[in-house]
């Protein structure tokens, strides 16, 4: 354990964004599991609505620095071709 003032501090202030991060990559894979099992049980028009909404996640862990850059480009582009190949 730290001794040190500052570092205690840091010690605090990087449980709390561990935690913050966690619950935005826990949202993030959650959704993206929801358009996965629309999409395998044959429900399009929900598979859309739900596309979009893993995509608005992956852009906001994006933005967060939760996701590189690429790794989110990656992600969303993986999704819209699996919808586009069930369409």
């Amino acid at each position: 354990m730290a001794n040190i003032q500052s570092s205690k501090k840091r010690i605090r202030k990087t449980i709390t964004k561990t935690a913050q991060n966690k619950m935005v990559r826990s949202a993030l894979r959650t959704d993206i599991k929801n358009f996965e099992t629309a999409l395998s049980s044959g429900d399009l028009d929900q598979s859309k609505v739900l596309l979009n909404k893993a995509i608005k996640s992956i852009d906001m862990a994006e933005s967060k620095g939760i996701l590189h850059a690429n790794t989110a480009g990656r992600k969303k582009s993986r999704l819209t071709k699996r919808l586009n190949k069930a369409l």
